[in-house]
C-alpha cells in the first residue's frame, strides 16, 4: 500500500463570494494566504514528495505550506464547470429549478453545463493515481475539492447521492491508502492542519 494525502488550496475571494471557480485561474487571496501560514504539515508527511494541480491557488498553497516548490501534474486540474464557472449554485438552482434537481441527483454523472462530470474526474486522475502507487512513495497534493471528492468516493464506494461520507473543507489533510492497481481506501479521519 501507498500513502497519498491530498489538501484543498486555501481560499480565494471567489470562495468568499461561494462562486465555482473549476479551472478559472483564481489566486488565493489575502485570507487565504493568512490562514495558510496557520496550517502545519503532520509530521509524517513532512518530506513527503509534494505534487500541485497546475492552478496557481494550489501551487501558492502547496508552496506556502511546505517551503519548497511541488511538482505540478495537469490530471489534478480542478473539475471543468463550463459555462457555469463564476456562478453561484445557490443562482443556478435557482434559474434552472427542477432541471437542476435532477442533474444533482445524478451523483457520478451529474454535468455542469458544458463541463465534466466526477466520474470523469476520476476517470482523469486514476492513471496518476496507478502511478503514484507504483512509486511506494508517500506523496501529499494539493487539489481542489472535486478531485479529492472524486477520489473520496471511489475510496468509500459512494455514488455522490445521499450524505458524503467526508466533507472536503479547507485546513484538512485527507488520507488514502492505494493498493498496487491505485485504487484507493480511506485509511482514517481527516487531519487538521491547523496549530493546536
Amino acid at each position: 500500500m501507498t500513502r497519498l494525502v491530498l489538501i484543498r488550496h486555501a481560499a480565494t475571494d471567489w470562495n468568499l463570494q461561494h462562486r465555482i471557480q473549476g479551472r478559472t485561474d483564481v489566486p488565493l487571496s489575502d485570507e487565504g494566504r493568512a490562514a495558510t501560514a496557520a496550517w502545519t504539515v503532520p509530521p509524517p508527511y513532512i518530506d513527503a514528495r509534494v505534487v500541485a494541480s497546475p492552478l496557481g491557488r494550489a501551487v501558492e498553497t502547496a508552496r506556502l505550506l511546505f517551503g519548497r516548490e511541488p511538482d505540478v501534474d495537469p490530471r489534478l486540474i480542478e473539475m471543468n464547470w463550463g459555462t457555469w464557472e463564476g456562478r453561484q449554485l445557490v443562482q443556478l438552482r435557482q434559474e434552472l429549478g427542477e432541471a437542476m434537481t435532477k442533474n444533482e441527483a445524478r451523483g457520478l454523472d451529474f454535468r455542469p453545463g458544458e463541463g465534466e462530470t466526477p466520474r470523469e474526474v476520476l476517470t482523469r486522475v486514476a492513471p496518476w493515481l496507478a502511478e503514484v502507487a507504483r512509486t511506494r512513495c508517500t506523496t501529499v497534493a494539493v487539489t481542489h475539492k472535486g478531485v479529492i471528492r472524486a477520489i473520496a468516493a471511489a475510496a468509500h464506494a459512494w455514488d455522490m447521492t445521499g450524505e458524503p461520507p467526508v466533507k472536503v473543507g479547507m485546513g484538512e489533510a485527507y488520507a488514502f491508502d492505494l493498493n498496487d492497481g491505485g485504487a484507493p481506501s480511506a485509511a482514517g479521519a481527516a487531519l487538521p492542519l491547523i496549530r493546536p
